[in-house]
């Protein structure tokens, strides 16, 4: 069913479970960037309780769409943004239970890349929002996601670069592969905000 077909509304139940899902990933974005220098069981705890009521929305949104005949978007196209949505939140949650656990300290690439990330889902929100009436402005929303991802990865490939290039003492190894396992969680983070927004690119291409 086509986008016009079903009319999509701002009160459409569809839109408004996105909308509750990106309104979530921006809240687990702000929390990661906010605790970042004093990490802890409770701020673990707290991005769990946020990573449990995105996963519920997805579950109800999934079950809807299985119930559901006319959609106001292509299914594919909700199912796919609801889930790049839920992953960013998965990959917060990932990020700090790794920070806490094997004791990796917040650097200068871990904060750029978490604020960057940020704002991608800052984006991704202004996006969905604007999707009903604005749809064009939508995909603007959209792009930059797309030029952000392009920042974390070029923040990304240094940190691991110089993180290696002081690997020249064996018991050094387990804190430098615990770091890169964090850089890589929060590069995934950034390459779901990208693969959400190639949806919105999607969407905006169709109404074209």
């Amino acid at each position: 069913m086509g986008f016009f077909d079903a009319g999509l509304k701002e009160g459409n139940r569809f839109f408004s479970m996105l909308v509750d899902q990106s309104a979530r990933t921006v809240e687990a974005t702000r929390a990661l960037e906010n605790v970042l220098e004093h990490v802890d069981a409770a701020a673990v705890e707290r991005m769990r309780s946020v990573a449990e009521v995105s996963a519920e929305l997805r579950r109800v949104l999934i079950d809807e769409l299985h119930k559901t005949f006319i959609t106001p978007l292509d299914r594919e196209d909700i199912f796919n943004l609801s889930h790049s949505y839920d992953d960013m939140v998965k990959y917060a949650l990932a990020t700090l239970e790794e920070m806490q656990l094997l004791a990796v300290a917040a650097d200068e690439p871990i904060r750029r890349m978490v604020s960057v990330v940020r704002e991608q889902a800052e984006e991704l929100e202004l996006a969905i929002q604007r999707l009903a009436k604005n749809p064009r402005v939508a995909g603007d929303h959209a792009d930059a996601v797309h030029e952000k991802e392009a920042q974390v990865e070029r923040v990304y490939r240094v940190a691991i670069r110089d993180l290696f290039a002081r690997a020249n003492d064996i018991e050094a190894l387990p804190g430098i592969f615990y770091r890169r396992e964090v850089y890589r969680h929060i590069s995934n983070m950034s390459d779901r905000a990208d693969s959400a927004a190639n949806v919105f690119g999607m969407i905006v291409m169709k109404l074209a």
